[in-house]
């Protein structure tokens, strides 16, 4: 009879987790964690978390009389994340959603803050750090340069909470890479009722 070695402590869920952006080419954070300043977060990100997008074409290569591919090239790799967030009186969320810079979001002698929507925008590239939390299990995505490419529609009304869905899009930096990866590494617990191979 097969048995088959399963490792709880190597699966994650999603359960907390959280978003940061900064001037482009910020470097990332060395330790997984809350980043410092100049890292300003976006508050509370909806339940539905965060998305991880991956969207590639290729193109397969047939030779002649053969009916299988002898080779496969990639056309188009991009990298997206896809998030909702909830404090939308925020200057940084309002920022991000609207192109605008932070401060020129501060509110006037009356408490009032004032911004005009552009017909014209122009690109607004930023830094862009994210964690996922499963208790002590942490996964970190780093993006140097990235730009929300895609904003939802806002629906207010009375039974739901006012957010700003968003997909933002990373591009590649200096070196071609367009997201940086960190992830806490464990070594997998073999149950103990399982045989182990002999040498």
């Amino acid at each position: 009879m097969i048995q088959i070695t399963r490792a709880a402590d190597l699966a994650m869920v999603g359960a907390n987790g959280g978003g940061w952006v900064a001037p482009e080419g910020t470097a990332g954070p060395i330790a997984l964690g809350v980043p410092a300043a100049p890292w300003a977060g976006l508050g509370a990100i909806s339940d539905d978390g965060l998305k991880y997008g991956i969207d590639e074409d290729s193109k397969e290569f047939t030779p002649w009389g053969v009916t299988s591919a002898f080779r496969t090239q990639v056309t188009k790799s991009v990298r997206t994340f896809g998030v909702t967030m909830w404090e939308t009186k925020s200057p940084v969320v309002k920022s991000l959603m609207f192109r605008i810079p932070a401060a020129d979001l501060a509110p006037g002698p009356d408490g009032v803050a004032k911004f005009a929507e552009t017909a014209s925008p122009s690109p607004d590239r930023r830094s862009f750090y994210f964690i996922v939390a499963d208790g002590d299990s942490l996964e970190g995505f780093y993006v140097p340069s990235g730009e929300v490419t895609d904003r939802s529609d806002v629906q207010y009304k009375g039974e739901d909470m006012v957010g700003y869905e968003v997909k933002i899009t990373a591009y590649p930096d200096a070196a071609n890479n367009t997201v940086y990866h960190q992830f806490t590494a464990k070594a997998p617990v073999v149950p103990k009722d399982l045989p182990t191979t002999k040498s």
